[in-house]
């Protein structure tokens, strides 16, 4: 029988992981290591009965953003990244699949052969059938990143909390990683990230937390354990919220 320090604080969540955090030390491409942490930190919070899912980015593989600013068409760039967000969130899927915990793929643009569609019921049964949930794709429109992603599917599958998984601890004054003396914050209202334009989410994803009262916390995933450790209520990283 579990105790009550491993019983977990958020019953259902939103996983938001960057596509950065998939290539560990490398300049490009997914760290096949890292991709075996995350996944072992994921089937040991699956064993504390959370209902989990994964927006998973792209930014390892392409990014949109980039490529727009040298030319490319927008629309394009952005259509390049959500299939990059496909291509990492299989090799989650595999990762998990290969430690005995299973999953499901959902993309927001229909490729059967790969991918079930998004489907919020279906989403949601997976879910309450103890499946991880990898939502790729973006929202499927252009325009929008994967950090809205998760707090618009956090809304629509109706989870307690959207966890940002980040390099870093938390929210500071300035890049930790650039700055040595960055103060980290330990909460943070939704309006004051807007207001001080902190670069957490986009401006479009913290509106959409903060119109429905969905807290996020920012913490560091490199951490092992970690995942575990917010998912507890452990008084790690910033909240973010009312």
């Amino acid at each position: 029988m579990p105790t009550r320090k491993e019983n977990p604080k958020y019953k259902r969540v939103i996983l938001k992981i960057s596509g950065e955090a998939l290539q560990g030390g490398q300049k490009y491409g997914i760290d096949p290591v890292v991709v075996e942490s995350i996944a072992s930190q994921l089937k040991e919070v699956k064993g504390m009965g959370v209902e989990l899912a994964v927006v998973i980015g792209g930014g390892n593989i392409f990014r949109g953003l980039e490529a727009a600013s040298q030319g490319m068409d927008r629309s394009t760039a952005d259509y390049m990244g959500m299939l990059a967000t496909v291509i990492n969130a299989m090799a989650l899927q595999d990762a998990l699949e290969r430690k005995g915990v299973f999953t499901r793929v959902q993309t927001a643009i229909a490729m059967e052969a790969l991918a079930e569609p998004y489907i919020r019921r279906r989403a949601i049964r997976h879910l309450e059938k103890g499946r991880i949930v990898i939502l790729a794709g973006g929202t499927g429109n252009p325009y929008f990143t994967t950090d809205t992603t998760a707090a618009l599917r956090a809304i629509e599958l109706g989870a307690q909390v959207v966890l940002k998984a980040t390099r870093v601890d938390g929210i500071y004054s300035a890049d930790p990683e650039k700055v040595k003396n960055a103060k980290r914050f330990g909460k943070f209202h939704y309006m004051d990230i807007l207001k001080r334009r902190l670069k957490v989410m986009d401006a479009t994803a913290i509106s959409l937390c903060m119109d429905n009262n969905l807290p996020l916390i920012v913490f560091n995933l490199m951490k092992p354990g970690n995942i575990k450790r917010v998912i507890q209520g452990e008084n790690i990283g910033t909240l973010v919220s009312k």
